[in-house]
């Protein structure tokens, strides 16, 4: 090991620019982006090649192509620039009077009306931490901290999670069937059997959160077992857009019941009685194998579930 890194194949900002190309899958954005020119990361990468004795990119005339060998760098070394950006920003913290910061990966499935309760708290009582916030996948939000690039996410967990996270925190978060005012009076007037009203929910244009997402697989899966075989008419990866939505008469859909908070003055958006509720679990997850910072655990524990 040694006598490799004596060898010095690459330091850290060549590696730097290596991910910078991958993630833009071009040389031209990624030397706009670090300031340099494009011959000068060309010639870096080449470097990088040449010392490996492994092709990393493919170039084309339109794109740039990871090689096997690439996608393994890529992949493997998230971390290691997550934890020395990391640890510069903690340095920076604790030695150099840099303001301390939180930064909080939110899924896209978790709607608007959340957010308050987790950042008025800590608003007040933290008022010398800022945070940085971001509005992802649950899928990307894990890579992140895996990557140290984010210190906490807040989302609806997959069946397993990552050896490398652990969750501090979880909640429930129950679901209510929504629909237009004029589709909630029909569904009122039917006679109060399952099967006649799982008839008609059956019928009716439905909007669902996307079946790609946890949230999406969960409920999908209850919405079978309730006997709703349905079609969506559309699929999206947020709820409040769903609830505008439904507002506007395109269709019904099952949603957070607390994501609602921000719609209760939209006179055209009705609940309707559900036999059985679906109930999602949010978590807040962090990494596992180092300390969690004093600031990052206080936050925490402002949060408002």
């Amino acid at each position: 090991m040694n006598e490799f890194l004596a060898t010095t194949p690459f330091d850290l900002y060549e590696l730097f620019l290596f991910r910078l190309v991958v993630q833009q899958r071009s040389f031209t954005r990624a030397a706009q982006l670090a300031g340099r020119t494009q011959s000068a990361i060309t010639r870096q990468i080449q470097g990088m090649e040449s010392s490996l004795g492994l092709e990393l990119l493919e170039r084309t005339t339109r794109s740039v192509r990871v090689t096997p060998a690439g996608e393994f760098l890529f992949h493997e070394s998230a971390r290691l620039i997550g934890d020395v950006e990391a640890s510069f920003q903690r340095l920076r913290e604790q030695f150099a009077g840099a303001r301390k910061e939180v930064r909080v990966g939110v899924s896209r499935s978790i709607g608007l009306a959340y957010l308050p309760g987790f950042f008025h708290a800590n608003l007040r009582h933290l008022p010398q931490v800022s945070c940085r916030v971001s509005y992802q996948k649950s899928a990307e939000i894990l890579t992140a901290l895996e990557a140290n690039e984010l210190d906490l996410g807040v989302l609806s967990p997959p069946k397993r999670l990552p050896q490398t996270l652990r969750v501090t925190h979880r909640f429930d978060d129950a679901f209510t069937l929504v629909a237009p005012a004029e589709l909630a009076a029909t569904f009122q007037a039917l006679p109060k059997s399952p099967v006649a009203r799982a008839a008609w929910l059956a019928k009716q244009p439905w909007l669902l959160i996307d079946d790609t997402t946890n949230t999406g697989q969960k409920l999908h899966a209850w919405m079978k077992r309730q006997g709703l075989k349905v079609e969506p008419a559309m699929r999206l990866d947020g709820f409040d857009l769903i609830i505008n939505l439904v507002a506007l008469g395109l269709g019904v859909s099952v949603v957070p019941i607390r994501a609602l908070a921000l719609y209760g003055r939209k006179r055209n958006l009705q609940r309707l009685p559900m036999r059985e509720r679906f109930v999602r679990e949010l978590v807040v997850v962090v990494r596992r194998h180092r300390k969690t910072p004093d600031h990052v655990a206080q936050f925490v524990a402002n949060v408002l579930f």
